[in-house]
């Protein structure tokens, strides 16, 4: 501000902003902000040097932060700005750093948003602290009040729990440092990148940063990086179960944590994972909490539920950034249950509950996250498919609007148990205006108008929440949550694990299967198989579907059920004419296989009519009446097996082609099952004896396998209609937005059949980025992105050989095992296909590099076993050097 001398008048600078901005004026400091974060960094630098207003928004050290964040990918070394640092990770530091160059100054311009993200920044929160707050605490808490009074039902901070800890006294930054300062720990952040960080490396940044949201080490792989830390601390005794714990380390979801942040860190408003309960002890510092009962969504957090698949995704400030501006506008009776922890003591957090986390001071804790009886059925609907039951758990009745609140009558509920104590006035939904025409269901408690016009009580209650239900999805054919925490088969395998190793508790486990398998439906269904076929009713062990197979299967006396359900009726119907033609085919030839494959008992159509059940045999030929006489599907072959191995090709082609709206048309609910009875096979599988095994019976398995393997490849097949896949390929042409694909297979003289099918290959590799990317970890980052340049232009490259039958048994079976691949393809005895000529890297000839293609591009997470097994390659430098060891073996026989 300056004076003028003559007049005494203060002179205001001018707003140089409509200049500095020119048309970006009209918009918000805060949505130019936010488009400045979806540039790259080069682009950001370049655009500093357009104006004065853009040389401030563009150096600001929090969008350098995300910037970089999200650039990174490896180990993260912070260099004291995170502009220096990101401009060290693009090794452009050295031409743009001068240290004599002074930052610009500018008047005329000033921002409340900027103002706000600087004094977050520089907030010191030694007044944040809490003397007593409203959650109980308790010394030499008993398990037997505990299970009473908190377990399931309200948080409470033990004392005590960790007294005899070694970790007590040893988890200080100071003491890990002299330990583990060059180990890596990974950092939580808001980017999909994967970073860690040396803890040398984080101490220094705790020290020097001045971030309103710093990085937080929030690692759940700790104990494989550093497993002297497991030893320093055990499992509280009042947390004795996890249910999770039948399951192998590699299989189980993720389940605890080493938790180390500096002031002003912490962790967002979130209700944990699958609906799990949690204990998070404090080892060093302090921390304030804040919780709400289940179904109360915190001021200024916003809940989105895909409603296809039932992902979930929360809108939420940082933790520091919700206590400053957004705590100071609730109400008294509003305000969240509060606690400051102190060290040495343990805080439970029930199930469904909202908490966020604010570190006062620098904090070092541990926390596990379980499964146990109070919890379980919670899990198992949060697993189950749909999407509206989720959105209900988390947001309350929040989550629903006009229509879609069922049978009032059946909804309302008076449970004394409910956590929750929304009122009618708090039951609104405010749906973002760029939200009105998604596919979201959108919860907030911030909106003014009212979409819930009846007078439910909400619940937590599982009779009431599974109410909400999609009775429509199924488990066998709904699309997966991304959200969810562990997959489908492991899912499956989970619960088949849970009913054979806790039988104690297999009422418990039936109605959690019951709700997110749907057991009792496919068991009354498989008992009604039994009656019509004579077979004995099964036992109480038998009831449960075993394994992680995609259709339930089910082990009765000496017989094998199996229904066919995964994908829909017509994905069914080929999926069980294929086994019917094959067995056919192999009992007519001279092979061995059908000295090892069992019997077929019965075969045919299950399907409900008015309540009951009928039961229709079919061996496979014709099209079965009940299919026929309401015209559900469509054959592709005019054959003695209209559903058999030509038909299922073409079928699966046309899968291929489909939208994804088509693709959950095509595997919609029906009443109608296929299923086969077959005699059941004497022994246990090789997962099971794999340990036991002496290497002499191992080689002579893989031997006979690869002997079977032959036998297989040998069976005479029916002759190819080429004719019938022209219309295909046709279809298959069209892309997105009806642009034709240009396909170097054009170019070469193929069968239909084949251009179909490299057609197909190269529409997968289309998206085979993003797919890897959503998978995410163990998959190396650094490698997802030369995934393109490894695959090649066109699948017709290649060729297609029963290699990809080898993929399966070498990763599933043998686990990797090079000796036992070596004797199976020896036992084979011929080679798998002809050689393709070189391309200039050879690649063409190398079947290691046609195994590694198809791994990559298989719609199921192939990768992630390979990265599982071999955690040595999550540094890999290039695809090259995992295929040499995984499947550069079988160069020699090719």
């Amino acid at each position: 501000m300056e004076v003028d001398g003559d007049s005494q008048h203060q002179i205001v600078p001018r707003d140089r902003r409509p200049d500095a901005l020119g048309d970006f004026n009209v918009l918000s400091d805060e949505i130019v902000c936010s488009i400045l974060n979806l540039l790259s960094p080069r682009d950001v630098a370049r655009l500093a040097c357009a104006s004065s207003v853009m040389y401030i928004l563009c150096n600001e050290e929090p969008l350098w932060m995300n910037l970089c964040l999200n650039n990174e990918n490896l180990q993260l070394q912070y260099k004291g700005s995170w502009k220096r640092t990101t401009l060290h990770g693009l090794q452009v530091l050295s031409k743009c750093d001068d240290p004599c160059r002074k930052p610009l100054h500018f008047d005329g311009f000033n921002s409340l948003f900027l103002y706000k993200r600087l004094y977050r920044c520089y907030t010191q929160l030694d007044g944040f602290a809490f003397d007593h707050g409203n959650v109980e605490r308790k010394t030499d808490l008993s398990p037997v009040e505990f299970l009473q009074h908190y377990d399931g039902n309200k948080p409470v901070l033990v004392s005590g729990l960790a007294d005899t800890w070694p970790a007590r006294k040893a988890w200080t930054p100071e003491q890990l440092l002299v330990k583990y300062g060059d180990t890596s720990f990974r950092i939580s952040q808001r980017s999909a990148k994967k970073v860690s960080m040396k803890f040398k490396d984080y101490v220094s940044y705790t020290q020097v940063q001045h971030d309103e949201d710093p990085l937080y080490i929030f690692d759940d792989k700790f104990g494989e990086v550093a497993p002297d830390l497991l030893e320093d601390y055990s499992v509280p005794h009042l947390f004795p179960d996890d249910y999770f714990d039948v399951l192998d380390n590699d299989q189980r979801p993720p389940y605890r944590w080493l938790i180390i942040g500096p002031e002003r860190s912490g962790a967002s408003w979130h209700v944990d994972p699958a609906l799990t309960s949690a204990w998070n002890t404090l080892l060093c510092g302090r921390k304030r909490w804040a919780l709400y009962p289940p179904g109360r969504v915190p001021l200024g957090v916003t809940v989105h539920v895909n409603d296809e698949d039932g992902d979930v995704d929360i809108e939420t400030p940082s933790s520091l950034q919700w206590w400053l501006d957004f705590y100071p506008l609730l109400a008294d009776e509003d305000k969240p249950i509060e606690c400051t922890q102190l060290p040495g003591e343990t805080i439970y957090v029930p199930t469904g509950w909202w908490h966020c986390v604010l570190n006062l001071e620098t904090t070092v804790a541990v926390t596990q996250n379980y499964v146990n009886s109070k919890n379980f059925e919670y899990v198992c609907l949060d697993l189950a498919p749909g999407y509206q039951h989720k959105g209900v758990c988390r947001a309350g009745l929040l989550a629903l609007t006009e229509g879609t609140c069922g049978d009032e009558e059946d909804l309302c509920m008076n449970d004394n148990s409910s956590c929750s104590e929304l009122t009618r006035k708090e039951k609104r939904v405010k749906i973002d205006e760029h939200m009105e025409d998604s596919n979201c269901e959108v919860a907030t408690n911030g909106g003014s108008e009212s979409l819930i016009k009846s007078d439910i009580e909400f619940s937590y209650d599982i009779n009431f929440l599974t109410k909400f239900l999609d009775k429509d999805r199924d488990h066998y054919n709904s699309l997966w949550s991304t959200s969810n925490c562990i997959g489908q088969r492991e899912l499956r395998d989970w619960l088949w694990k849970l009913w054979i190793g806790k039988p104690g508790i297999r009422d418990l486990i039936w109605k959690g299967a019951c709700i997110a398998l749907n057991a009792s439906k496919w068991s009354r269904c498989m008992e009604e198989l039994c009656a019509f076929h004579d077979i004995s009713l099964p036992k109480d062990e038998e009831k449960f579907p075993v394994g992680t197979g995609s259709n339930p299967v089910y082990l009765v006396d000496d017989n094998v059920i199996k229904i066919f359900v995964e994908d829909g009726l017509e994905a069914s119907l080929h999926a069980l004419g294929t086994e019917l033609q094959f067995y056919n085919l192999m009992q007519k030839s001279d092979c061995t296989l059908k000295n090892h494959v069992p019997n077929i008992l019965a075969s045919g159509v299950v399907f409900l009519e008015e309540g009951s059940y009928k039961i229709v045999p079919w061996d496979g030929k014709g099209v079965p009446d009940v299919i026929a006489k309401h015209n559900l599907v469509e054959t592709f072959a005019d054959t003695e097996y209209p559903f058999g191995i030509w038909s299922k090709k073409q079928f699966e082609y046309k899968k291929a082609g489909m939208l994804l709206e088509e693709l959950v048309s095509c595997g919609a609910r029906t009443s109608i099952w296929p299923y086969i009875i077959t005699r059941r096979c004497k022994g246990k599988i090789f997962a099971e004896l794999r340990d036991a095994l002496s290497s002499s019976d191992v080689s002579n398995l893989a031997s006979f396998l690869g002997k079977q393997l032959h036998d297989l490849h040998v069976l005479p097949v029916p002759p190819l209609n080429d004719l019938s896949y022209v219309h295909m390929k046709k279809k298959l042409e069209m892309g997105d937005d009806n642009e034709v694909m240009e396909n170097i297979s054009e170019k070469v003289d193929l069968p239909a059949a084949l251009k179909v099918f490299f057609t197909i290959l190269n529409r997968k590799k289309k998206g085979t980025p993003s797919r890897l990317a959503k998978w995410g970890h163990p998959i190396p980052s650094a490698l997802i992105e030369k995934v393109n340049e490894y695959l090649p232009n066109d699948f017709v490259e290649l060729h297609s050989d029963p290699i990809m039958d080898l993929i399966p048994i070498h990763l599933d079976i043998f686990r990797g095992d090079l000796k036992l691949l070596k004797q199976l393809v020896e036992s084979y005895g011929v080679p798998f296909g002809k050689r393709s000529s070189f391309d200039e890297n050879g690649k063409r000839r190398r079947i290691s590099y046609l195994a590694m293609c198809y791994c990559i591009i298989h719609e199921d997470n192939i990768l992630g076993a390979i990265f599982g097994m071999w955690k040595e390659f999550r540094v890999a430098k290039s695809w090259e050097e995992v295929e040499e060891a995984i499947w550069g073996h079988l160069n020699n026989y090719f």
